[in-house]
């Protein structure tokens, strides 16, 4: 078992949920932040149980940062 960090967004029409980390797209969704989690844990297992070891990036995120800038 490994920790994965989940970035989750809150949208006016409910939260989107990805990891960091995976090789290919795995996104939840959900009406809640606990409902997004779920379903994007869902996703992450299918995602592994499909494509293997494979399916991490070579090396774990220590850290993540939510930044934003003005374009």
């Amino acid at each position: 078992m490994r920790s994965i960090k989940i970035i989750v967004e809150k949208h006016s029409e409910g939260y989107v949920a990805y990891p960091l980390g995976l090789k290919g797209i795995v996104v939840g969704e959900g009406d809640t932040y606990e409902e997004a989690l779920a379903d994007v844990k869902s996703a992450i297992l299918f995602h592994i149980e499909t494509f293997g070891k494979e399916s991490f990036e070579v090396e774990d995120i220590e850290e993540a940062f939510v930044a934003e800038v003005a374009v």
